[in-house]
């Protein structure tokens, strides 16, 4: 009974910690945007993806739009994929923190890991710490 007990609260602890972390928008290297949380992409757009080679890595950008009048905490990720789509170095890769005024955009860029990185996508998503 008591293993039980623990079993289930670890469980449901383990679930929550997950739904709120989800990926509000994604946006690939091409500019395919997925929403994956609607709400979030009423306030936020992600736009102006774009890469350049410098020597032989990959420098991306992108611009983070805040569309609500009041403040926003925000977390962006970069992930590289190779020419065959596997993830490139994608534990090196951590979520960034960062704070969008009202109305406020924001240019945030990455350089891939290495070489073989042929492509990325960027995740916006909202941050619910401080």
């Amino acid at each position: 009974m008591k293993i039980t007990s623990i079993f289930v609260f670890a469980s449901a602890l383990l679930l929550s910690a997950c739904a709120h972390n989800t990926v509000g928008i994604s946006v690939d290297s091409s500019g395919q945007v997925r929403v994956d949380n609607s709400s979030f992409a009423s306030d936020v757009n992600v736009v102006d993806i774009s890469s350049v080679m410098v020597a032989d890595l990959i420098k991306a950008s992108a611009l983070i739009q805040s569309k609500s009048s009041t403040d926003l905490r925000l977390q962006y990720k970069f992930t590289w994929y190779d020419a065959s789509g596997f993830t490139v170095e994608d534990e090196a890769s951590s979520w960034k923190s960062v704070k969008l005024h009202g109305k406020q955009q924001l240019q945030v860029g990455a350089v891939a890991p290495n070489s073989q990185a042929t492509r990325f996508d960027i995740y916006v998503r909202e941050a619910f710490s401080n």
